[in-house]
């Protein structure tokens, strides 16, 4: 069982989030499910906690094509350089996709399998808080040594379709993806395996079980 802690801190203290985000352990997300026909894998990494109100969630990513064209939320972000965080709340046959390109431009989605799927309303998407390295503008593809960091901040109430009041004790499925559709470089990587006959794009949900989320212990940050 994976277990994810709380660390309360400041959440908009850049100062306070990296003292509490240190405290975590670093994972990958290293797992190339179709090596055959996406052989590139750039470097992957995440960091999570929960604050009680947030789930707090950081990627850093370094990979050799960049590029963000998706300006307006619920865009297709899956098509640039994308991180993603797949959830189904314990006893649930849905889950939610979090899915943010690398200027911070984000896609929520509740659904039941790769087909039927509902968008999170606007007012959803506002609670969700994220700082991207790059700017949030059109960003051309370039190759070299890019590197970026991603944080996103989400809150219980962003599961739009339970009832959820806090991210304490909850427990569920997750797993985490790296992908960019329509880079010169196309990369569809997960934290936990995908499964060779799963689609590039959205892991099915059976899928999700191999990362189990449970909540636990409180450390404090000042």
């Amino acid at each position: 069982m994976y277990r994810i802690p709380r660390i309360d801190c400041n959440v908009a203290c850049p100062a306070s989030l990296e003292e509490a985000f240190a405290r975590t352990v670093r994972e990958t997300v290293a797992c190339n499910n179709w090596p055959a026909d996406f052989p590139y894998a750039p470097q992957v990494g995440f960091r999570i906690f929960h604050t009680g109100a947030d789930l707090l969630l950081r990627f850093d990513i370094a990979e050799r094509c960049t590029a963000a064209r998706t300006l307006d939320d619920n865009g297709p972000v899956w098509t640039d350089s994308c991180a993603e965080f797949f959830f189904r709340p314990e006893g649930s046959d849905s889950y939610y996709n979090f899915e943010c390109n690398c200027i911070g431009t984000l896609l929520v989605g509740h659904r039941r399998d790769r087909t039927q799927a509902e968008h999170a309303p606007a007012e959803v998407l506002r609670t969700v808080r994220r700082r991207a390295t790059y700017p949030h503008a059109p960003l051309p593809e370039t190759e070299g040594d890019n590197r970026w960091t991603l944080t996103l901040a989400i809150p219980a109430a962003a599961l739009f379709r339970d009832r959820i009041a806090g991210w304490d004790g909850v427990q569920g499925a997750m797993n985490l993806y790296k992908c960019g559709d329509d880079l010169s470089c196309p990369h569809y990587l997960s934290w936990r395996p995908a499964g060779r006959t799963a689609c590039a794009r959205f892991p099915p949900p059976r899928v999700l079980r191999t990362g189990i989320f449970r909540t636990e212990k409180t450390i404090n940050v000042r």
